[in-house]
């Protein structure tokens, strides 16, 4: 007669069902660089943003049921696939050892969160036989450790690199005004808890129940449907933006002055507006420092005379250490800069060579190109105009939360944002960058006047809507009604707590997990204590 199975040996057989993989290894490394690509196609410039969420499914299916060593290879699989697209325009004028560098070093980080995430799909089913747990827990840790390896991606090292986030793929999604809640950390785990709940629905035949999908389509509702947080209008700013498409790439061939007299040539038709209250450059706008350079002080003391405007300009500023600092000014004439913002966050490899003695060992004809190393500014990222407060990033310095946070919280009530995008012409990276710009414009209910030298530059509303353009690769200028606006999203309020709360519950929940799991599968001794009636209840 055959033993009537028990309530623990059904536990235990449905645990086991729910950690083996869903394919063989081979299919699973293919689906995941496959993933990496679809990922990628999320993004500007292909911007299709559902593609995103496909990506990310196809990562996750492809780490369930999988052991720590076979995650960090399809891990590694998935990141190489993404990066090695998204990032691909780092060498157009540096050739492939920047791009493969950063990529491999990316994907590293994409590894390890992968086994991460196989640990949290191997180890809740075992800490618990409860569907809701598999349902709603199981989702929010999967999303809570992608979140953690963006953190980490954007932090280490030299300062990180938070490009690629799950969040700056929806810029133009439903899901963008998200942000103005909890920033695009917590975007990013929205987005993955729908993925992974929706996976775990499919998974555990939610069909025949269907009020198991209740959470997963009330989440997906919510975040489509959420409306931005409504900031308070304080006025209009009335904002000259010059894109002058002068030679300002790193290898352009241009004598000194070159870049300074494109930006006045594409200036010259705005002089005469009305009204303006300040005129804006881009980063590297003039290659003549003005401090330096009495001629270069009396063109913009001309400018300003002629507008009866400050002017927000930047160029390359040095210190009585003679340290390089890559700088906003802020002109007015007769009186010079009287305020200046430098760039917080130097490109790495880009503005400067950490470590350089390191480098110069490994690469020496790339680090030599890097001949003048930019030092991080200190001065609050504002600007007080007649009347408003500007909140400041030079290029990158778009990408790091909290700068822009810092800028709210000095009172922006409007921002400007100055970049060169003259050694990515042709690529993906103006439009990625321009992506992220908009979703500061959601996150802090703030206009952005996003300027570039050669492109892609536009006025963005709070609302994220593209109110002013000018075409890429060419010269010219806008005069745009700017709104300001005052009042602080939930996203600047929390801040850091927002990824801070994600990533430190994340760790907790990953090692609760793994140490339910070890106690409910432990073997258990019953009897008289002589050995006889052991059982395990894996």
């Amino acid at each position: 007669m055959s033993a009537v199975p028990t309530r623990t040996d059904a536990t235990a057989a449905a645990s086991v069902d729910a950690t083996r993989p869903l394919m063989p290894l081979w299919a699973a490394l293919i689906v995941s660089a496959l993933g990496g690509v679809v990922y990628d196609l999320g993004f500007p410039g292909a911007s299709v943003w559902p593609l995103a969420f496909a990506g990310i499914a196809m990562a996750l299916v492809a780490l369930i049921g999988r052991s720590s060593w076979a995650a960090f290879h399809i891990g590694l699989a998935f990141g190489l696939a993404f990066y090695l697209t998204h990032v691909s325009w780092t060498s157009l004028y540096l050739g492939p050892v920047p791009w493969l560098a950063l990529s491999i070093l990316e994907s590293w980080f994409v590894a390890g969160g992968a086994v991460l995430i196989a640990l949290a799909y191997r180890w809740v089913p075992r800490a618990t036989s409860s569907r809701w747990a598999r349902l709603l827990l199981l989702p929010l840790l999967v999303a809570g450790l992608w979140i953690l390896r963006e953190t980490a991606t954007g932090t280490l090292p030299y300062g990180g690199f938070p490009w690629g986030r799950a969040a700056l793929s929806q810029s133009e999604s439903p899901f963008a005004q998200v942000v103005s809640w909890v920033g695009s950390s917590g975007l990013g785990l929205v987005m993955v808890v729908i993925v992974a709940g929706a996976v775990e629905w499919v998974r555990l035949r939610g069909w025949r129940d269907l009020r198991t999908a209740v959470p997963v389509a009330a989440l997906l509702v919510a975040a489509m449907v959420v409306p931005a947080w409504p900031t308070v209008a304080s006025g209009e700013l009335r904002v000259a933006s010059v894109q002058g498409n002068g030679p300002s790439g790193y290898f352009d061939e241009r004598e000194p002055g070159d870049v300074l007299a494109a930006q006045l040539e594409a200036t010259e038709p705005v002089l005469d507006e009305p009204g303006i209250d300040v005129l804006l450059w881009p980063e590297g706008g003039s290659d003549i420092d003005p401090t330096r350079s009495d001629e270069a002080a009396r063109v913009f003391d001309d400018l300003g005379e002629r507008l009866d405007a400050p002017i927000v300009l930047n160029t390359v500023t040095v210190d009585d250490e003679e340290r390089f600092y890559n700088t906003s000014l802020l002109w007015k004439a007769g009186e010079g800069a009287v305020d200046r913002f430098s760039k917080r966050n130097p490109v790495p490899f880009g503005e400067y060579i950490p470590d350089r003695w390191f480098f110069d060992a490994l690469a020496p004809e790339l680090t030599g190109l890097i001949q003048r190393g930019y030092s991080p500014g200190t001065e609050p990222p504002v600007f007080e105009l007649d009347g408003a407060v500007a909140g400041l990033a030079i290029c990158f310095d778009v990408i790091y939360d909290g700068l822009i946070w810092e800028g709210a919280r000095d009172g922006a009530e409007v921002y400007l944002f100055q970049t060169n995008n003259a050694d990515f012409r042709g690529t993906d990276e103006n439009q990625q960058q321009l992506a992220i710009a908009r979703l500061r414009a959601i996150e802090t209910g703030r206009s952005v006047v996003n300027i570039s030298t050669v492109g892609t530059s536009q006025v963005i509303d709070p609302a994220g809507r593209t109110i002013d353009s000018l075409p890429a690769y060419e010269a010219g200028a806008m005069v745009t009604d700017v709104e300001l606006r005052e009042g602080f999203t939930p996203s600047v309020v929390l801040g850091g707590f927002v990824p801070t709360l994600i990533t430190l519950g994340a760790i907790a929940g990953l090692v609760i997990a793994g140490v339910r799991a070890a106690q409910q599968n432990a073997p258990r001794r019953t009897g008289s204590g002589r050995g006889d009636g052991v059982e395990s209840a894996a």
